[in-house]
């Protein structure tokens, strides 16, 4: 005779895991009056290239003032600091600028080396200042009171652009843009010729035979 077993029992129920269907229903359905938001990050804006190199140029001009003999305050900086630190740079400068006497003065393109010194670029130097004295305001700085727009900078500038173009060989004048000039498109109608009638076609026989 075959043993018959009991079927086993069911599994025991966790009281904290079993979930009824009424409180699913309560769980999963979103409260009334309730909404739900959603976060939207933004992602982080790059520095462009202008923003980079003006805050480099800025803490160049910043170690200046504290390694200068004596100690200079960024509120008592004026003009003649500025220019100090134009020739301050001259020594690191890539450009060469013939002296008077030099047999290439006026060369764009000199044949052969010679011992004529290294500067900075007019080039280089005005768009330093330009970024300085937007970073100079930018820091807290007032505008009237701005020694990168002194005026005894600009003079300074305008000079080094005139005699390197003298010494180089080179014109730093903007050239002028042409204006463009408009082509006018006209639109020529042709009018076909009327149809002549062929004389020569022999006209519809309308006798009956």
């Amino acid at each position: 005779m075959d043993l018959v077993h009991p079927p086993p029992p069911p599994p025991p129920t966790n009281p904290i895991t079993a979930v009824t269907p009424s409180t699913a229903n309560i769980t999963n359905s979103p409260s009334i009056g309730t909404t739900s938001s959603s976060t939207i990050t933004t992602p982080p804006t790059t520095p462009s290239r202008y923003e980079n190199q003006k805050r480099r140029d800025w803490n160049t001009f910043c170690q200046y003032l504290r390694n200068h003999r004596p100690p200079l305050n960024l509120t008592l900086c004026s003009g003649a600091h500025v220019l100090e630190f134009l020739r301050y740079l001259d020594q690191f400068g890539k450009t060469k600028v013939h002296n008077q006497t030099c047999p290439f003065f006026g060369l764009p393109n000199p044949p052969a080396p010679c011992p004529c010194p290294l500067r900075q670029a007019w080039g280089s130097l005005d768009a330093l200042i330009g970024r300085l004295r937007a970073a100079y305001e930018e820091h807290g700085g007032r505008p009237e009171a701005n020694p990168f727009g002194a005026r005894a900078v600009r003079i300074y500038l305008r000079e080094v652009r005139d005699f390197q173009a003298k010494a180089r060989g080179v014109s730093y004048e903007k050239k002028r843009k042409r204006p463009k000039q408009k082509v006018t498109t006209s639109t020529v109608t042709v009018t076909p010729p009327p149809l002549v009638p062929d004389h020569h076609q022999s006209a519809p026989n309308n006798h009956h035979q």
